[in-house]
């Protein structure tokens, strides 16, 4: 058999074969697909074989979406209406969408490729509804969660402003950003980031309520880590930097030197004292700043400003001296003192006790406030140890120079009260000069317990010089030697002996007293209440008193009734005893006499 005879053999026998691997079905089944008449496969008028019904329905299974599948699927918007979008999903029939639902993309175009979801499979007339907003959140809500879980930077559409922070859209869901969030730095305006793009990290889902929280400081905050260590990496002590005002708070002010910050204590703002950072520096200013220390382990940088000046204690004028006198402005006041500073970053402290001749120490809020101008001399001066003290009451002459003139002793004066003490009263009788009333030398008659029984702080009280102890300053004063002693009278009028009528006044422990008038107050001891018939006196009962104690130096008096009687009495048998004595024998004396000298004998021993 020919060559030519064979090979046509062949062809005849792989020509079917070739047929039927290269049906019409196989070589374009969308095309098959789409020009099936399947009105007439319903009617039977086109019958299909079982093997050809077979392949026709893998063909189906395997080029349209299954509609019951809630997936997320692309589809390709096919025709733009009025009000539509007509989507080709590969299903037996195109989905609708409304345009509301792509409002964020005004741009859409047939051709464009967009996430759907078959939210109605077929409405009334057999339509496929889709929705592309539920397509966005199912789809936004695992790109979500997949930048969560891996660290993925997304983008994200910063929508408005809100309490605490800022709302930001990503893939179509709000997601909060908290200001402390935004950046490293404080933020001072956040209406400047509303409508911007930005890039964002996912930090925080809550799946319950379905909140996402984005950070953008996060994506910075690893860059700065590293650009800290490298920049602090190249610090050195001493080294003059440019910076620029960061922050500003009531302790320091924060200073970012190009990715990393530093902090100026309001210490080392200036040499003089301030009150707060912000009389220095502004935000956003340049500043140049020295490293005084750095902790490479904590990022920690200490700046200072004022060390690039020279210690003003250094500058000081070396001709300033002790004796010198200074101009200077209140800076601070504390109850031992004032500090003034005579020139920028020089303070001297004037002392309490240096700012008047009085030896009361009062407070320094007494005579300076803060802000004042004053002038002073310099009591010492200590260049190494940066120090100065100064007086302001030396500017005054001392009044203590003539005090012997002015306050000789036995002088009168009247002074003012200025304070007290258990012991006496403190009375000024000029800046500088005070003297000392004791308890006992402010009144002849009156029995003082404190000082301020007597008189009150800020009276005017009239005194005599009594002591003068100039090497000790010390002034003692009497207010009751301005007056004669009533008790100089009083000794001749209440002598021992002396009667008087008076009121008891009150039953006290041991006895009773009684006013003979508003200066003496007498003591009747108890047994001397007894009246003649036996009975006591009672309290406002008025009676005859005998004095048989007065005291002057103590103003001590003390009162007797019952001697009233009692010395009648004694009278009686002094006499009977004198007649007795002048009959020269015992014998004529009476028996009557006898009888009365027993009965007084009993009454006088019954009394004692």
């Amino acid at each position: 058999m020919s060559e030519e005879t064979k090979k046509t053999d062949v062809q005849e026998v792989e020509a079917p074969k070739a047929a039927k691997t290269t049906s019409p079905q196989q070589e374009n089944p969308e095309q098959f697909l789409q020009e099936f008449n399947w009105h007439n496969y319903e009617e039977g008028i086109d019958p299909i074989e079982d093997s050809k019904l077979e392949e026709f329905e893998k063909l189906v299974a395997d080029n349209f979406v299954d509609t019951l599948n809630d997936e997320v699927v692309m589809g390709t918007v096919i025709n733009l209406t009025d009000r539509d979008a007509i989507i080709d999903i590969n299903a037996k029939s195109e989905g609708v969408i409304s345009l509301n639902e792509f409002r964020y993309n005004p741009d859409l175009k047939e051709g464009d490729k967009v996430e759907v979801l078959i939210d109605v499979r077929e409405d009334a007339t057999g339509q496929l509804i889709l929705s592309h907003r539920k397509a966005r959140v199912i789809k936004a809500w695992d790109r979500v969660n997949n930048a969560h879980d891996t660290g993925e930077i997304v983008n994200g559409f910063v929508k408005c402003r809100t309490k605490g922070g800022m709302i930001v859209d990503v893939f179509g869901i709000e997601a909060f950003l908290p200001g402390s969030q935004i950046d490293v730095k404080p933020i001072r305006d956040y209406d400047a980031y509303v409508g911007k793009t930005m890039e964002f990290k996912v930090v925080k889902i809550n799946h319950e309520f379905k909140n996402v929280v984005v950070s953008h400081k996060a994506l910075i905050e690893a860059d700065i880590e590293e650009q800290k260590k490298e920049i602090i990496g190249q610090l050195e002590k001493g080294q003059v930097l440019e910076g620029t005002v960061k922050n500003v708070t009531s302790y320091g002010v924060f200073v970012d030197l190009g990715g990393v910050d530093g902090l100026i204590h309001i210490t080392d703002l200036s040499w003089s004292r301030i009150n707060h950072p912000n009389e220095m520096v502004d935000l956003d200013q340049k500043l140049n700043v020295v490293i005084l220390d750095f902790d490479e382990a904590k990022t920690r940088i200490q700046l200072g400003l004022k060390q690039l000046k020279p210690h003003p204690w250094e500058a000081l004028d070396k001709e300033v001296k002790v004796g010198d006198k200074v101009k200077g402005k209140v800076v601070v006041i504390a109850d031992y003192g004032a500090f003034i500073e005579v020139e920028e970053g020089v303070e001297g402290l004037i002392h309490v006790s240096e700012m008047s001749w009085s030896t009361h120490l009062r407070s320094a809020q007494d005579f300076v406030k803060v802000g004042d101008e004053v002038e002073a001399v310099i009591l010492t001066l200590d260049r190494e140890e940066r120090k100065m003290s100064l007086g302001i009451k030396q500017l005054t002459p001392d009044p203590w120079t003539d005090i012997t003139t002015k306050y000789p002793v036995g002088s009168k004066h009247t002074g003012i009260v200025r304070n007290f003490t258990n012991f006496g009263v403190f009375v000024e009788l000029e800046e500088g000069i005070d003297g000392l009333i004791y308890i006992s030398d402010l009144s002849w008659t009156k029995k003082i317990k404190h000082p301020s029984d007597f008189t009150n702080v800020g009276d005017k009280l009239d005194v005599v010089v009594l002591e003068l102890d100039v090497e000790g300053r010390k002034l003692s004063l009497g207010h009751k030697q301005t007056e004669d002693n009533p008790w100089d009278k009083y000794e001749g009028d209440f002598a021992v002996g002396t009667k008087h009528t008076a009121t008891i006044a009150d039953i006290v422990d041991k006895g009773a007293t009684i006013e003979f008038n508003e200066d003496i107050v007498a003591f009747v001891p108890s047994r001397h209440l007894e009246k003649e018939d036996g009975s006591k006196l009672q309290k406002g009962e008025e009676a005859q008193f005998q004095i048989i104690e007065f005291n002057k130096e103590f103003k001590r008096v003390v009162a007797s009734h019952t001697a009233m009687f009692r010395e009648e009495e004694a009278k009686i048998v002094k006499q009977a005893a004198k007649k007795a004595a002048s009959t020269g024998s015992a014998e004529k004396t009476t028996l009557g006499d006898l009888d009365a000298l027993a009965d007084l004998k009993a009454k006088m021993e019954k009394g004692k």
